[in-house]
């Protein structure tokens, strides 16, 4: 990171209300003494002031705006930041940067760099940095709410307590270490055990979430599955609400998996429709229904329909057994049934439906909130929200698993150490600049 100072476009660029240009290094003020028509002397931190702004060369009006400044260390980047909220018009937005660059030692910012001076200034840690990301990509209620908790601290804090543990611990070990002829008093060692058992398990049901974080950031997969004229695909354009896939009588119409993406109560859910599930020697079609299986496999939750007028549950006896957890039996076509048929069926646990007249549709989702809903009261409110998050408490727990005074207690101080590592990658207490470029790469330009 070099000490030049960084200025971007923080909002859409395109024409809008307002567009606001956000300027972050020790020569920001510069800025506001090149092109804005106040004394700097007369500028207080943290208020807003109407200017006049022109070009810092030709000295052209280009626009009237607000004006304001954050002084160092007070501000999101814990450098000095000015802000220039002008008018959304392409030609005022294009003429504030082209003046901008002609200030020496200014430059456009990286994406995400504005976020990657804060963490190196200590304003965040690298799970408040994501978590700004996640909130900025947020979609549905539910990704907002949890975004803005790990945004506001919740990861950092659970990490960063047990790295403080370890590193207890580490330290008794270490003190041992440099008086070799000491004895380590057995109360001394049964107290590290104890210490490293709770963590242990802390981070082992900490693990078990499921995966729920990073579905919850990238959607809960549903999949409709079933044989050949169930009405799989009516099913899924009765959930969208539009013709979003092709309905026909003719067996074997959907080849290839179809994904179509809903916020269900603040939950965002990718439900999928997939090849008819039968014997076949059509070549694309059985490569379809491979993809099906596939797609089972990978599923969060799977809706199991049939045509409940014709054919028989039983069918899907291999699917619940093997994934009975996350399965929704579904029969189709209920307009077609008599009311002890009905009865029958409702006492099974099947829930009854039509797509073709869109009833019942409500059932099914109602179903699927549940059961995500179920995912997360089983957890505590703080979730792994990312692959790598989940790689490094895996190694975390690894080495605490090995950890034994059975060996060299050089070799057991290598394990707790190891671990306070593992942790230090994911809120960044040690030196991880190869992971940073790929997080802060993520952001958009201006934050």
């Amino acid at each position: 990171m070099d000490n030049k100072t960084i200025y971007a476009l923080s909002t859409v660029y395109g024409k809008s209300g307002v567009a606001v240009i956000r300027i972050s290094g020790s020569r920001a003020i510069e800025a506001i003494e090149k092109m804005a028509t106040i004394k700097i002397e007369k500028i207080k931190p943290r208020y807003a002031y109407f200017v006049k702004l022109h070009h810092s060369v030709s000295h052209e009006t280009i626009d009237k705006c607000l004006l304001l400044y954050f002084k160092a260390p007070y501000s999101f980047t814990g450098e000095d930041i000015v802000e220039f909220q002008v008018h959304g018009s392409k030609a005022v937005i294009s003429s504030c940067m082209d003046s901008l660059s002609e200030l020496k030692d200014f430059r456009m910012a990286e994406p995400g760099e504005f976020s990657k001076r804060a963490f190196y200034n200590n304003k965040m840690d690298l799970t408040e940095a994501e978590g700004l990301a996640d909130l900025i990509d947020s979609e549905t209620s539910q990704q907002q709410k949890y975004a803005l908790r790990q945004m506001e601290g919740g990861l950092k804090n659970l990490y960063e307590d047990w790295r403080e543990d370890l590193l207890k611990i580490l330290s008794h070990l270490e003190a041992y270490i440099d008086f070799p002829d000491e004895d380590i008093p057995s109360e001394v060692i049964q107290n590290i055990n104890n210490d490293v058992f709770k963590l242990k398990d802390a981070v082992f049901k900490h693990l078990n979430s499921d995966s729920v974080g990073e579905r919850l950031r990238e959607g809960f997969r549903v999949v409709i599955v079933g044989p050949p004229n169930a009405g799989k695909s009516s099913l899924l354009n009765a959930i969208a609400n539009r013709e979003a896939v092709i309905v026909s009588d003719i067996a074997g119409t959907t080849r290839d998996a179809i994904d179509i993406h809903m916020d269900l109560n603040g939950y965002p859910v990718i439900f999928t429709d997939t090849a008819g599930l039968r014997e076949t020697e059509e070549e694309i079609e059985k490569k379809g229904i491979e993809i099906a299986y596939n797609k089972i496999s990978d599923a969060d939750f799977v809706v199991c329909l049939f045509d409940a007028s014709k054919d028989s549950v039983q069918q899907f006896d291999y699917i619940v057994k093997t994934f009975k957890n996350k399965i929704i039996v579904v029969g189709n076509k209920c307009d077609k049934l008599t009311f002890e048929q009905c009865s029958d069926y409702e006492k099974q646990g099947i829930l009854l439906i039509s797509a073709k007249k869109h009833e019942g549709i409500n059932k099914i989702l109602k179903a699927i909130r549940v059961k995500i809903a179920e995912q997360f009261t089983s957890n505590s409110g703080l979730i792994i929200s990312r692959r790598r998050y989940r790689e490094a408490l895996e190694e975390v727990l690894e080495n605490l698993q090995i950890f034994s005074f059975n060996k060299e207690i050089e070799l057991s101080a290598e394990d707790i150490r190891l671990a306070a590592r593992a942790l230090g990658k994911i809120t960044g207490r040690i030196e991880v600049d190869e992971i940073l470029d790929k997080i802060f790469g993520s952001f958009c330009i201006g934050k």
